[in-house]
């Protein structure tokens, strides 16, 4: 049985994924980290080469990659739930949880971050918050339905939100 992380990018998928599986005694699988490993590329220079939708083939192949292991926390690329395909794959031998915050919170932690700025591309033209805010309002209702758990990580430090989990898991 697998522990799937959803949710949109600066949610903490990745950090906590790695906290939990580790406190789980699990492996961990980041999707967006397969596909650069695999095209020796990153997730920007990537869309800016193959476009969104070639991008979402190769996160589907890396999806299917992570979904057929088994004991491991998978954080998913914040677009994968856009693709059916990528939703079977990943509920068909996991929980899904689904790490939720407003789109202030998220915009925050990804200005600060600042590899997200080098490796991951702006998904409109303009960026900013209205991006999140749009991208959000949009994937919301995907998240939310292919969710088994729902955390909000608003106010949790990466400590708690992996004690939380472990605890729900």
């Amino acid at each position: 049985m697998n522990i799937v992380l959803i949710g949109y990018r600066g949610s903490g998928k990745s950090t906590i994924g790695r906290g939990l599986a580790a406190r789980l005694g699990l492996g961990f699988v980041d999707t967006d980290d397969l596909i650069a490993a695999r095209s020796g590329k990153t997730i920007r220079e990537l869309f800016e080469e193959v476009g969104e939708s070639g991008f979402r083939d190769l996160e589907t192949a890396a999806v299917q990659q992570a979904a057929n292991r088994d004991d491991v926390v998978i954080s998913a690329g914040g677009g994968a739930v856009l693709r059916r395909e990528n939703v079977t794959l990943l509920k068909r031998n996991a929980r899904v949880v689904w790490l939720t915050a407003p789109a202030e919170v998220l915009y925050a932690r990804i200005k600060a971050d600042a590899q997200t700025a080098a490796n991951r591309p702006n998904l409109t033209a303009r960026g900013g918050l209205p991006e999140v805010r749009r991208l959000l309002a949009q994937r919301t209702p995907l998240y939310s339905s292919m969710a088994d758990i729902v955390v909000d990580v608003s106010d949790m430090d990466v400590t708690q939100a992996v004690r939380y989990l472990s605890e729900m898991v």
